[in-house]
């Protein structure tokens, strides 16, 4: 039997109108998922219609669990333009 191993976003909440689902891996199919954040009612659709079984991941219980301190948007880099030099 395929499983879908899915966690639940830390920044979304219950009724904010955003999936609310993260799907981490795909096992014992060929399913592709081309989007990757998903509605509980969705997920529940895709494992009936490829007979899998949604796996729900624990969150993490680390000292730094639910503060979102691993991940996010990464911070810019200064980017120094380089000097072209010109055939003339």
């Amino acid at each position: 039997m395929a499983k879908i191993f899915v966690r639940e976003r830390t920044r979304v909440e219950k009724g904010e109108g955003l999936p609310r689902f993260a799907v981490v891996g795909v096992e014992g199919s060929d399913l592709k998922f081309f989007q990757v954040h998903v509605r509980k009612s969705e997920l529940d659709a895709i494992a009936q219609a490829v007979g899998a079984e949604v796996v729900m991941l624990p969150r993490g219980t680390g000292k730094d669990a639910g503060e979102g301190s691993g991940g996010g948007k990464r911070q810019k880099r200064s980017i120094r333009k380089r000097a072209t030099r010109r055939d003339a």
